[in-house]
């Protein structure tokens, strides 16, 4: 299929254009290039532009008979959006939507969404289903929540189709090396855990042990981005097969704590990696986990690469290779 990938340059959009071409797809992708970097897109055509661009985004559809859309071109830092909450609804929540009026202007009517696990805020309970409710704590989330609900008002009123993913902590690197996470200012817990090894910090802290989890670290769903970027391509190819819209939990099922994190990383880099533990950071919840069970019965797919030590080994192969980013 022919697909346009909206934010295609960043973490999660290049390795799933990497995957859409490996799997004989044809992407297009659209990146202002503002967080993005053009080394990661490979073996495809890049276009810089903005989303909210309609003659660009029109013209690309029809010139290029794009088939499906794909959109990654959001802003992703929580601390950043409740400093500045307009500037992620601006570009989050508007932007998106302008997109997916382009996109149905070019005749497009197909489109996978790249949401959150933070659209549930603090749940009760875990591991999370798609229909735990939806209490977004910051306004990240929000924004995210705001664009599914729209999706599926359109889909009811329309013949629009969509599918929002919804990615718990995303992490790793592809397996070759050549692209990985370079995110600026970094904030993931693994590359920051990495940058001891690499002399880029001294030691890194653990936001509240006094949780009421195994090791009194908080416990997160760690998901492999080539795990991601497959889910992507099952959900376009289900949707164009004739699939309902809808939105998919995407995780493993299992969760890890902070200090295991370290412990694996530790391991795979054969460095000490010192550790201060601080006071918990507001509106973090003990435990976030993911039920992935709808996206195994429906889209057929399931996590393959998010085993710790796969995850914690490829991102350390990325940023030893990379120890500036791209």
């Amino acid at each position: 299929m022919k697909v346009l990938v909206a934010g295609g340059a960043g973490y999660i959009g290049s390795h799933t254009v990497k995957a859409l071409c490996q799997a004989g797809h044809q992407p297009v992708v659209l990146d202002t290039l503002e967080k993005g970097h053009p080394e990661a897109v490979v073996d495809c055509e890049l276009v810089k532009g903005n989303v909210r661009d309609q003659e660009l985004v029109v013209d690309l559809c029809r010139k290029r008979s794009i088939e499906a859309a794909m959109h990654f071109a959001a802003y992703i830092e929580v601390g950043e959006s409740m400093v500045d909450p307009l500037r992620y609804y601006i570009n989050n929540s508007m932007s998106t939507l302008a997109f997916i009026r382009n996109l149905v202007e070019g005749g497009v009517k197909t489109l996978i969404f790249s949401s959150t696990a933070a659209v549930y805020g603090q749940p009760e309970k875990t591991p999370i289903t798609e229909d735990t409710q939806k209490i977004p704590v910051n306004v990240y989330g929000h924004s995210k929540l705001l664009v599914e609900e729209a999706l599926t008002w359109l889909s009811r009123q329309s013949d629009f189709r969509y599918a929002a993913l919804r990615y718990f902590n995303a992490c790793g690197a592809h397996p070759s090396g050549l692209i990985g996470e370079d995110h600026r200012p970094e904030s993931h817990l693994i590359p920051l855990i990495l940058q001891v090894p690499l002399g880029k910090r001294e030691r890194v802290s653990i936001y509240g042990e006094d949780y009421d989890t195994p090791d009194g670290t908080c416990v997160r769903d760690y998901i492999h981005v080539t795990d991601l970027a497959r889910a992507h391509i099952r959900a376009m190819e289900y949707l164009s097969s004739g699939g309902e819209s809808g939105s998919f939990n995407l995780g493993t099922g299992q969760g890890y704590s902070v200090r295991e994190i370290i412990d694996c990383a530790r391991r795979i880099t054969s460095h000490p990696i010192p550790a201060d533990s601080v006071a918990r950071r507001e509106g973090d919840p003990p435990r976030l986990v993911a039920d992935p069970s709808r996206a195994k019965a429906v889209l057929n797919w399931q996590a393959e690469a998010s085993s710790l030590e796969s995850i914690v080994a490829s991102a350390w192969k990325w940023h030893s290779g990379h120890p500036r980013g791209y």
